[in-house]
């Protein structure tokens, strides 16, 4: 137990890097600019597995040596409550007088009738009678063997819980994925359906739990002070087993209130805004887009991004790539300004608006190296293939001209929904294990383990002399009360 409790301690303080340093698992993009502040110091965490800390060989290390001592603590302990179960309680002590609690005094009766008055009052405990030289006879009793029992349930559920969490680690995923608030859908068909997706050791995404979800609209709520009231995502779905109809069930899906299907859970994690430009080129062509842009201030959701496009019935490669558009810039949902600089002043779309800056050129879409949906390469911009030809604030509804002829309008705004895929085919057994716990930790602190002996002898008067003896096992208080109350029953039953 001594080297079961300096495991959990040294468990403890290896899990303090993973909540004092931003995590892999948890936001990559806060590691990196950790490694960026803390160019000398950051690397060798890194190498130390500071940013991974639950996945390091070192912290694998002193959970399973963890696991090993638990086992080996409780196993014993386990054989040895067995064979106190079978064993009886303990003779009666020849001087009772030495127990910690004593009492003793004459009661009317036989110490046959004595004796049987007293197996009835200690009823629920358990106990065993015996007979001494002089017609004596004694009661020795136990109560509180639950104690032990709670203690080993607990010590035993602990290991299950920590067996559950690694189950669940070893056969379950996680992923994210953001989805517009217009009818929009998402399918679990694989790890391509997703923007990042964190597998477990035995998982590799081509088996993974088929449902879909489709967001249909979403609702938020804002104090004054800019924090969210309500975060709400009106959803449609098709769990396994529905695929191959047409129905949809519809759901509401809000923070710490996931939708549950067969096998997942679907969390709503934040939100955020698509604007949508429409582009009119000189030949009377248009072109709609819209994506996500990415909060750079979760407070009042001024967000950042870059709407990409490319050119209507151009086939020339060459020519494609003179005339590919990106509006880059920002989006405010609650405009504000600081002379012309745009800024948000709240997070609900009240007066949306954007600043945008309009690039001409070579997008580097064709290049085969992958980019940024937020952001344009900035190589294309330095080598000059990539232009800017337009800076401009545009309220909902606004348009500005290029010099090419080409039109573009900021047309509108789509809330998107951030939603995390929660696959834990151990939960059930985990959440037994919690229960488990605290049940028996309950049971190890609630009851105490005591034990009660009674001699029961005749006096010379004719009467029966009764003593009393009673030994608490555990530095708990309460005993002396059970013990007086327990004892003046055993007297007060003689006396009526």
């Amino acid at each position: 137990m001594r080297t079961a409790l300096i495991l959990l301690f040294l468990l403890a303080l290896a899990a303090m890097p993973g909540a004092l340093l931003p995590q892999y698992a948890l936001n990559a993009a806060k590691v990196a600019d950790y490694l960026k502040q803390y160019p000398t110091l950051g690397p060798i965490l890194d190498d130390l597995g500071f940013f991974a800390v639950y996945g390091a060989p070192w912290f694998a290390a002193i959970y399973v040596l963890l696991f090993v001592s638990l086992i080996g603590c409780l196993l014993p302990r386990t054989v040895e409550f067995a064979r106190q179960l079978r064993q009886q309680p303990v003779l009666v002590p020849r001087k009772l007088a030495r127990m910690p609690h004593h009492v003793h005094g004459t009661v009317d009766g036989s110490v046959a009738e004595v004796l049987a008055s007293t197996k009835s009052t200690l009823r629920g405990w358990r106990k065993v009678e015996r007979t001494e030289d002089g017609g004596v006879a004694t009661v020795s009793a136990e109560r509180g063997f639950t104690r032990e029992a709670g203690n080993l349930v607990f010590h035993f559920a602990l290991v299950a819980l920590l067996l559950g969490m690694a189950a669940g680690k070893l056969f379950g995923y996680e992923g994210q994925v953001i989805v517009l608030a217009n009818g929009s859908q998402f399918c679990n068909a694989g790890i391509y359906a997703y923007d990042s997706f964190r597998p477990g050791l035995t998982v590799d995404g081509t088996e993974l739990n088929p449902f879909c979800v489709r967001v249909d609209g979403f609702e938020s709520r804002y104090f004054d002070n800019l924090q969210p009231d309500l975060y709400r995502a009106k959803v449609s779905y098709q769990d396994a087993h529905e695929l191959d109809g047409a129905g949809w069930r519809a759901a509401d899906v809000e923070v710490n209130h996931p939708l549950r299907l067969s096998g997942d859970r679907v969390y709503l994690l934040g939100t955020g805004y698509a604007p949508r430009f429409v582009v009119t080129f000189p030949g009377g062509e248009q072109r709609t887009g819209l994506i996500q842009w990415k909060p750079m201030d979760q407070a009042t959701l001024l967000s950042e991004g870059a709407t990409k496009f490319d050119p209507p019935g151009v086939t020339d490669p060459d020519e494609r790539r003179r005339k590919q558009l990106a509006i880059t810039g920002l989006f405010a949902p609650t405009a504000g300004y600081h002379g012309s600089v745009l800024t948000s002043v709240f997070p609900a779309a009240d007066d949306p608006a954007v600043a945008v800056d309009i690039y001409r050129g070579d997008l580097g879409l064709d290049s085969g190296r992958g980019q940024s949906i937020f952001e344009v390469d900035k190589s294309m911009v330095e080598s000059g293939r990539l232009t800017k030809v337009l800076r401009k604030n545009l309220a909902l509804g606004e348009e500005v001209s290029l010099d090419d002829g080409t039109k573009v309008r900021f047309d509108g705004v789509v809330p998107w929904v951030s939603l995390q895929v929660s696959s834990d085919p151990a939960q059930v057994a985990v959440l037994l294990a919690g229960l488990a716990v605290m049940i028996g930790i309950a049971l190890s602190l609630i009851v105490k383990r005591r034990r009660l002996w009674v001699r029961i002898s005749p006096a010379e008067d004719g009467r029966t002399l009764v003593e009393v003896g009673g030994l608490a096992r555990t530095d708990q208080a309460g005993y002396g009360e059970e013990f007086t109350r327990v004892a003046n029953q055993l007297f007060a039953r003689r006396d009526k």
